[in-house]
């Protein structure tokens, strides 16, 4: 049976029940690393440039359900891996952008539905990938911790720090820019809530991926930030000049 379930990808809740009662472990690298690599891919073959920072934040926005789970009576309504997963609903979403925007829109669809339809698939299941059309839920229940995902999410990690270096976006996101703001979202709602417990629920492994992301997104965050200022800060001085003028 567990041959067929594994060929089909196919989960029924009896199938998961010990892993609905398990402790969930979230580490958001593996999302955020492919999530870059296959919007600048799509993104160098629509020709058209990566907003990098709209491309990371989507790539790990599905999981904002597990905000979901701290608001009571929300977590009941909004299930991780729910609707919010589904591509469906990500497709509806995309669809007036994609009318504005057209092909310029692909790369930023590409990262969102990329954590669902292939990271959470092959790593943990339990998606409802088509609601509202069925509640069904889909995936394989490989083990987040298990060394096979950590050395993959290690390899992404490695692959998107490489293509960071070799096409100098690393330089870019540490330019004045707006979008630099928007890595707040996922520094604060997967990588530094990844710390908040102790002993680590992480593998050690991940530590300095998470670490290293962190400190990216926290020099972008206030580069701009300090641009900013700047900015603000000038605006104060050439009105008091005009006065005294």
């Amino acid at each position: 049976m567990m041959s067929d379930f594994l060929t089909v990808g196919l989960i029924t809740q009896e199938e998961f029940f010990g892993w609905q009662r398990r402790k969930r472990f979230r580490f958001a690298v593996g999302h955020m690393a492919l999530g870059y690599i296959l919007g600048k891919g799509s993104a160098r073959l629509v020709k058209t440039n990566l907003n990098i920072p709209l491309a990371l934040t989507l790539s790990v926005i599905p999981d904002i359900d597990i905000l979901a789970e701290h608001i009571d009576g929300l977590g009941s309504m909004i299930p991780h891996r729910g609707p919010i997963h589904s591509v469906l609903v990500a497709l509806v979403v995309f669809i007036p952008i994609f009318i504005i925007y057209h092909k310029a829109a692909l790369p930023y669809f590409i990262a969102l539905i990329q954590h669902a339809l292939i990271g959470d698939y092959f790593v943990g299941g339990q998606l409802e990938l088509f609601w509202p059309i069925t509640p069904q839920k889909f995936g394989f229940p490989t083990d987040i911790k298990s060394i096979q995902n950590v050395g993959l999410e290690l390899s992404l990690f490695a692959v998107s720090i490489i293509l960071l270096l070799a096409t100098k976006d690393l330089n870019k996101m540490f330019q004045p820019h707006k979008s630099n703001l928007i890595l707040a979202i996922p520094t604060f709602t997967v990588l530094l809530p990844t710390f908040r417990e102790y002993p680590l629920q992480v593998p050690i492994l991940m530590i300095p991926p998470h670490v290293i992301y962190m400190i990216i997104f926290a020099a972008s965050i206030m580069i701009e930030m300090w641009a900013v200022l700047r900015s603000v800060r000038r605006e104060d001085s050439k009105g008091g000049r005009k006065k005294q003028g």
